[in-house]
């Protein structure tokens, strides 16, 4: 029995100090992506002129109606229209009239200087006036063509959106596929569509038995650009202002070379079947295919003439791939075992903002508010929206995807320097509405904003958090350097007080306000004071020593004006909540100051939680834009009110809708806006990672036991 108790006593022995050696940490389940992505595939089953679907790869997008590609544009111009846009699509006007960019600048004296000259819409000077439209609206983002199928009915006619039965469409998120289902008199059409991973270009496999019959055909249309607010991609008028020419005409392979003025670029279509070009119109051409059951077709947009060299199988292949990188990357949040019935609808919104900023607002260049579906205001980005379009890359670990467009910043420099030396401060002031060419375009509004000013700073923060080398420091230090020479420049100093105030002669992010007589808004002081110190600190990361003039204005910056406990919309607006007031529209950007901007000593929170409350009650919600929803929920959860965080989230306002299709809608003017997307997920990334400082997990969601919200990859704001 001696050896039977001696090895029972040195496996107990054994098992005891395994016990005592410290045991690895459990490993946390990984979320099942593929399952989050997939269960939020978009089905459309009719004619949803809403519920337009895109393939896109951030640099490109191809936005198609309920047929897979764009049959009929003109009968979707209203809704989400369907178009092709990519980032170097660009066309100007010529300027018969001999504008010079000078004629738009008007002198005010807002600092001092009776010269300092801003670019004005000048209503009561014609000639002024009509300098500045021009240069709003030039350049222009181009529509670059509409590809779209031709079917034939049995009677000759051709097929109307009113023929198309048993529609049934799904867009495959994890793959980028858009397969499109109908019928045509009983007769099936299947079309599958993908766009490429990086090239401007999309694929699309036809099939039906109508094929055989030679009843399905290929139509491509060049539009004219409207030189308008909008460009929805169906201007089929001013045929002679633009040339269209074939170029290659084999039997597979054709080639249309476009010119509009001094712009020119390259359409190249290849199909894997015999085909026969036809010239129906003006712009206006058919491709017949000479295929039994189906064909595929293949078709590259360029800025310089290429042959396509695509194939069908090789652009499927790259969308498959590119889109399971992208999911498989970065950050991922998983509401399935929520039980708040909310809970589903917020996770669509998230998967639904990923795929579309994805494919519209992921280039080398800040995007417009539309993205690459269609024009709003000319097609041209407005630089204070560039932190709604791009701070949720960083905050969802894909840093690269707003590294792409910061470069503009730096090609931007110089024409932003010039602004700056011609309103009499330095540094750099950053365009607000503008183009890649970095021009800024005349406004009555945008000319005096300013809190675009601090997002280089804050983005180039985001960037270093999730990758702080030294290459990163110096690579932004001098667009840092010269963003806060012009914010230390930029306040007035009042003797009397001792302290700095913004304004006179600002617009702020609240833009209902009178830039005559406004002065220190809440949101645009603190976002001043968080900008300047973090400019200051990332000198000391340097090793450099900190500016005194930057100092000077940190210390001595205005409080944030209050009333009867609360914060005001403005100093310059006492009256800011009164039942009478006009000031409860727009932006509710006195929530900005705590919430998108990071806690500065300049906000007292129990003072921002009673002006929480009064805004929460008394705004006009119904007036409002698609991020205000967004902001308000990233407030709440720096004030530990998940319960209103969700609450805003989700609030029941026309802006606040969010279609089948993920798009944030607005109104008729504005049926999508990627603001809105981009920040649902920024608020999403902070009520999950949390901020700077935060203990709790999860702050943005109730403790009730109903929002058992997984995430991982996701990081924490400032």
């Amino acid at each position: 029995m001696k050896p039977l108790i001696l090895s029972f006593y040195s496996i107990l022995i054994c098992l005891c100090l395994f016990s005592c050696k410290e045991q690895p940490k459990p490993v946390l389940e990984k979320i099942d992506r593929k399952a989050v992505v997939t269960r939020h595939n978009v089905k459309i089953t009719d004619v949803d002129t809403l519920g337009s679907l895109t393939v896109g790869n951030g640099k490109f997008a191809f936005t198609v109606d309920a047929t897979g590609l764009q049959s009929f544009p003109e009968l979707y111009e209203n809704g989400v229209p369907i178009g092709t846009q990519s980032e170097w699509g660009w066309h100007t006007s010529p300027n018969s009239e001999g504008y010079d960019f000078s004629e738009t600048l008007k002198g005010y004296n807002f600092n001092g200087d009776p010269n300092s000259l801003y670019a004005i819409q000048n209503r009561k000077d014609e000639r002024k006036n009509d300098a500045a439209d021009y240069f709003r609206a030039n350049p222009h983002r181009l529509q670059l063509g509409n590809i779209g199928l031709e079917i034939i009915k049995s009677d000759g006619t051709f097929a109307e959106p009113k023929d198309l039965t048993d529609i049934n469409q799904e867009l495959n998120l994890w793959t980028g596929q858009i397969e499109s289902n109908f019928k045509v008199e009983d007769s099936p059409i299947t079309v599958i569509t993908y766009g490429d991973s990086n090239k401007d270009a999309i694929a699309a496999k036809v099939i039906s038995p109508l094929v055989s019959e030679g009843r399905i055909k290929v139509k491509f249309r060049f539009p004219f650009p409207t030189n308008e607010f909008s460009d929805r991609g169906a201007n089929y008028q001013n045929h002679d202002l633009h040339k269209t020419e074939v170029t290659q005409n084999q039997s597979k392979l054709f080639l249309f070379s476009r010119t509009l003025d001094d712009d020119n670029y390259s359409v190249a279509a290849s199909l894997n079947v015999e085909s026969e070009l036809i010239q129906k119109g003006d712009h206006y051409y058919i491709i017949q295919p000479k295929a039994e059951e189906s064909f595929e077709l293949v078709v590259e947009f360029t800025s310089i003439e290429t042959n396509n060299s695509l194939s069908f199988s090789q652009l499927e292949e790259n969308s498959k791939s590119g889109w399971e990188q992208f999911w498989e990357s970065g950050g991922a949040v998983d509401f399935e075992e929520c039980t708040d019935p909310r809970a589903s609808e917020i996770e669509r919104r998230v998967v639904l903002s990923q795929y579309l900023t994805r494919a519209q607002c992921a280039g080398n260049y800040p995007v417009q508010e539309t993205g690459l579906t269609y024009n709003s205001w000319f097609g041209k980005p407005h630089m204070e929206m560039y932190w709604w379009h791009g701070a949720h890359y960083p905050l969802w670990g894909r840093t690269e995807l707003l590294e792409n467009s910061m470069q503009w910043y730096f090609d931007a420099f110089d024409k932003a320097k010039l602004i700056a030396e011609r309103q009499g401060y330095q540094g750099v002031r950053w365009q607000k509405m503008t183009d890649h060419n970095a021009d800024e375009a005349p406004s009555n509004v945008g000319s005096f904003l300013i809190w675009q000013q601090p997002h280089v700073i804050y983005l180039a923060e985001l960037i270093y958090r999730n990758n702080p080398t030294e290459e990163n420091l110096e690579k932004y230090k001098e667009l840092i350097n010269a963003t806060a020479d012009f914010m230390a420049s930029y306040p007035n100093y009042d003797v009397e007080t001792d302290r700095y105030i913004l304004g006179k002669g600002v617009i702020p992010a609240q833009e209902c306000f009178d830039k005559m007589e406004t002065f220190n808004p809440p949101f645009e002081l603190a976002y001043w004071k968080w900008a300047l110190q973090k400019a200051q600190e990332w000198s000391e990361r340097l090793g450099e020593k900190s500016n005194p003039g930057w100092q000077k204005v940190i210390d001595k910056l205005s409080s944030l004006a209050k009333n009867d406990g609360v914060y005001l919309a403005a100093e310059s607006v006492p009256n800011s909540y009164s039942p009478t007031s006009e000031h409860t529209i727009d932006h509710p950007a006195v929530l900005g100051a705590l919430g998108f901007v990071p806690k500065t000593d300049l906000v007292d929170e129990s003072i921002m939680n009673a002006t929480f409350n009064i805004v929460d009650e008394v705004w006009n919600w119904d007036h409002t834009w698609g991020w205000d929803f967004p902001l308000e929920a990233m407030t709440a959860t720096r004030l530990g009110r998940p319960k209103d965080a969700i609450k805003a989230l989700l609030r029941d306002e026309i802006t606040n809708t969010y279609l089948p299709n993920g798009h944030n809608y607005q109104t008729p003017r504005l049926t999508l806006y990627l603001p809105g997307n981009g920040g649902v997920l920024s608020a999403i990334a902070l009520m999950c990672a949390g901020f700077d400082g935060n203990e709790i997990k999860n702050p943005g969601f109730p403790k009730d036991g109903k929002w058992k919200v997984k995430w991982e990859g996701l990081k924490p704001m400032p």
